[in-house]
């Protein structure tokens, strides 16, 4: 059985581009901080991967801060603007990724407010919420770009320009939308922005936080003052490479691959709602990422139907990775307002460079038939709370 692989929200497959590169790195002593020849070859390394993603984002070298992942980015963003602001509130969004909300978490712990922004039903921050929670002593925003779970893509540039207009920090989680869109720290006036390389199928373990000079900000990691004095330890120099080879093919094809997946996207979904009943995709009418499509079930639990697909050779998810494991609807869903059955019946399909027509529709038919299985024999008891409840 040839399995099929609709989880690129979770993690990509590595790029070709991206081996070679690693590959090229890893037959020598890479230590960037030596300076005998064999360091001053490996900085090399290390300023080609930051030069290559500078002209990408169209941002000065020195603005870019490696990271051993998204979650460290995000994490150094909010706690390390949090070390030197005095401000003591903070703004994100109902719907950010754990990594945002746990450092979130940890400021308030610290006696800073956090205001927790919710969403409409169709998943998008408004950003008249945003103008309306800002304080005089707001110090940060962080509201993300193209949600992992739904895909819905938030204003963010009109965001920034109220947050800034206040002398607010922006920060953007642009993790899921930077192998997609062709943004820029400059086109969203964000002062922060955060990307990880195997959500473009770079490595795992290799993160970017873009910081615009001038920021206030201090590392939360001490060592040898790598990184801009931003984050110490050696740099991983062959995830790094990687990573840089992998942005760059992402940024050449996205022009073409981004419509493709759009068009691919849409074809699963209308598949979907033509074979089943009572099935919602989520934040249909929002401008969503073209690769990410969200769908709520009625009368299924979405371990055993997810169960039943992996056993069918489909690869699909339920939303984050990080959450994985968990019976209950994730605070994304909880955030629609989904009724208990529908937000229990929620799967996530992502798309990527090496997904086709064929996979899809295959992919498309066998969940029909799984949902149309699953459905005969009845739903679990715990795949919702209230059945008469219609979303």
């Amino acid at each position: 059985m040839t399995r099929i692989y609709l989880d690129y929200a979770a993690t990509a497959p590595l790029r070709p581009q991206a081996r070679t590169a690693m590959l090229a790195v890893l037959d020598g002593p890479r230590n960037p901080s030596s300076i005998h020849a064999e360091g001053r070859v490996a900085h090399g390394i290390l300023d080609d991967a930051r030069a290559t993603l500078a002209r990408i984002l169209e941002v000065h070298p020195r603005e870019l801060v490696f990271t051993g992942s998204g979650t460290e980015a995000d994490t150094l963003a909010i706690l390390g603007v949090a070390r030197v602001c005095t401000g003591r509130h903070m703004i994100v969004s109902a719907i950010e990724h754990a990594a945002v909300l746990s450092a979130a978490d940890m400021l308030e712990e610290r006696g800073w407010e956090i205001t927790r922004v919710g969403v409409g039903s169709d998943g998008v921050v408004e950003p008249a919420a945003v103008a309306a929670a800002l304080r005089d002593d707001t110090a940060l925003v962080s509201i993300m770009l193209g949600n992992n779970e739904i895909g819905t893509l938030q204003p963010i540039a009109q965001i920034a320009a109220i947050a800034r207009a206040a002398g607010v920090l922006v920060h953007t989680d642009a993790v899921q939308a930077a192998g997609m869109l062709a943004i820029t720290p400059q086109s969203l006036g964000v002062d922060l922005m955060t990307l990880s390389a195997h959500k473009v199928g770079g490595p795992p373990g290799v993160g970017v936080l873009y910081v615009r000079a001038g920021t206030p900000i201090a590392a939360i990691t001490p060592g040898g003052g790598q990184e801009l004095g931003l984050r110490g330890g050696t740099e991983n120099l062959a995830g790094i490479a990687g990573a840089a080879a992998a942005f760059a093919v992402a940024a050449e094809e996205r022009a073409v691959e981004a419509p493709r997946l759009a068009g691919l996207r849409d074809r699963f979904e209308t598949r979907i709602l033509e074979g089943l009943a009572d099935v919602r995709v989520t934040a249909r009418s929002a401008s969503r990422l073209p690769h990410i499509s969200h769908l709520a079930i009625a009368d299924v639990a979405t371990d055993a139907l997810l169960i039943g697909l992996d056993l069918e050779g489909v690869a699909l998810s339920a939303g984050s990775a990080c959450a994985a494991g968990s019976l209950e609807p994730s605070h994304v869903v909880r955030a629609l307002g989904l009724p208990d059955r529908w937000a229990r019946g929620v799967i996530r399909c992502s798309l990527g460079y090496s997904t086709t027509t064929a996979q899809v529709d295959r992919a498309a038919d066998l969940l029909v038939s799984t949902v149309t299985r699953m459905r005969a024999f009845g739903a679990p008891e715990d795949a919702y709370s209230h059945p008469e409840e219609t979303p």
